[in-house]
């Protein structure tokens, strides 16, 4: 069931949403004991991007109490999408659209982590990248683009020659010295990779295509992934495992979930 301000969402309150495509959102893996890793960022990334969107607050207890109630009963673990929008939005006048409203859903949720990724570069840059927002038509198109050539998903790099994210996840690579890079570019700040940078050494450096191809190896990140192995970009292979990205793994794994 999904739900809108804690109740059973109709076709019209959703239609708003699917014909404008103007909102926001978080999603966050319930572990099998009920936890969130990551749950007091994801609270602050609602916030912040509300008052991007809407130019409006956000009660986060509020979403905590709606997504409490739409995992009673639900098998876990799984993974809770958080979708704010305003159910009045409409093209001609966006900016009327004020009194944002909190549409949960649910997923089941699979392993960590999923087997490695093979990625196809791709000149795209993302509207507004530090909001994570529900325009996905051009991400979802350039995944599309990959995987019809072969692959399992787009990395983005920049009209510069820089290398940014990746279809719905960071990216970052493991240096020939053994150190993490993310990348310095227009990106969504993902809450894993914040966790990530919390808990292991890094750097934040420009990364040209070419230079990423030359790395000693290279990961995604989410919260529905964790830390994910790419086996190659473009035609320059990767090691499947890698040292550093095993640390990361059991890093990310160790890290202690929060209690909604």
């Amino acid at each position: 069931m999904v739900t809108l301000d804690g109740n059973p969402a109709a076709v019209d309150d959703l239609l708003p949403l699917s014909l404008t495509n103007v909102g926001h959102f978080t999603s966050m893996r319930v572990d099998a004991d009920g936890s969130i890793r990551g749950l007091d960022l994801h609270m602050e990334r609602l916030a912040r991007d509300c008052k991007i969107v809407w130019g409006a607050d956000l009660n986060t207890d509020r979403v905590r109490a709606y997504v409490r109630q739409a995992l009673e009963a639900r098998a876990l673990p799984c993974t809770v999408r958080i979708t704010v929008y305003d159910p009045a939005i409409d093209l001609g006048h966006p900016a009327r659209a004020h009194e944002p409203h909190v549409l949960v859903s649910v997923r089941g949720a699979g392993a960590l982590p999923p087997p490695p990724l093979r990625a196809k570069s791709l000149v795209y840059e993302r509207d507004l990248p530090e909001v994570k927002h529900c325009g996905l038509f051009g991400s979802l198109h350039a995944r599309a683009t990959a995987q019809r050539a072969g692959f399992d998903d787009a990395l983005f790099v920049g009209r510069e020659g820089l290398v940014s994210e990746g279809g719905t996840w960071n990216v970052a690579f493991v240096d020939q010295e053994g150190t993490v890079v993310w990348p310095n570019a227009p990106v969504l700040p993902g809450v894993t990779m914040a966790l990530l940078q919390q808990h292991a050494d890094h750097r934040v450096a420009t990364v040209t295509l070419e230079q990423a191809k030359g790395m000693a190896a290279a990961f995604a990140t989410n919260t529905s992934i964790g830390v994910r192995p790419l086996t190659a970009i473009d035609d320059a292979p990767f090691p499947a495992t890698h040292p550093v990205v095993q640390q990361l793994q059991a890093t990310y794994l160790s890290i202690p979930g929060e209690s909604l």
